[in-house]
């Protein structure tokens, strides 16, 4: 793997074609050219979900309330309703590709949590994975289904997922150019339910980095991927 190289610019990233943008807790809105994507979104104790977020194609990790609300996603324009992917296996909608991979909501083979879904969505050429709940290291089998990955979204926080230090092996098993930390400590998690949480601080420094300035867009293309791995820590919409 490169060396690490963070991402300091407290704007917009810009490099090209499809936009990322972080609407909080494990969810993202991934916009191309004529599809837009929300991965995870999530209900009232994860925070506020944004009221204007369209989307072509939904995708659902597993069925907890912070990762499942996809009825707070409104229907693209044109009447449409979502397209909601919910278990592993292979679907194509719009020219998008994405793959449902099995795997686990704990490191007991599901007995702790149940199951989850990393999902591998190839849109404009770049390929990403939102690993959702994962909640241990990847296994071969698993690595080989993924394939190569150009943007990885990652849980760092700990108690119901990874914690910093495995989320910085998981890193290293999947090898992307793009890391995008998730479901970590943030004020507007409701910290009853979330308070134990770590931030995403510690999984900066398992990675070896310190603090950074968060953006509010990333925009990659595969015509201009970066140079050496980046880490980005992005700012909720």
């Amino acid at each position: 793997m490169a060396d690490c190289d963070i991402v300091k610019d407290g704007g917009i990233v810009y490099l090209g074609a499809m936009e990322i943008s972080y609407l909080g807790h494990a969810c993202f809105k991934l916009r191309g050219k004529s599809i837009t994507v929300v991965a995870d979104p999530f209900a009232e104790k994860a925070g506020k979900f944004p009221k204007d977020v369209k989307a072509d194609i939904i995708t659902v990790s597993h069925d907890h309330f912070d990762h499942n609300a996809t009825g707070l996603v409104q229907e693209p324009d044109g009447g449409r309703k979502p397209f909601v992917i919910t278990d592993p296996g292979e679907y194509e909608i719009g020219g998008v590709s994405v793959v449902g991979v099995p795997t686990w909501h704990d490191d007991k083979k599901g007995q702790e949590r149940g199951r989850n879904t990393v999902y591998v969505i190839e849109m404009e050429g770049v390929r990403l994975a939102h690993c959702g709940d994962l909640g241990h290291k990847l296994a071969q089998d698993e690595l080989d289904e993924m394939g190569p990955i150009d943007v990885l979204f990652v849980p760092v926080g700990g108690l119901f997922t990874l914690d910093a230090k495995v989320a910085a092996e998981v890193v290293k098993q999947v090898d992307p150019w793009v890391v995008i930390p998730m479901h970590y400590q943030q004020p507007e998690l409701d910290q009853k339910t979330f308070g134990q949480l770590t931030g995403v601080e510690k999984f900066l420094t398992e990675l070896g980095k310190g603090e950074m300035e968060t953006v509010t867009k990333y925009v990659i293309s595969a015509e201009r991927m970066p140079e050496e791995l980046q880490i980005v820590v992005m700012a909720r919409r």
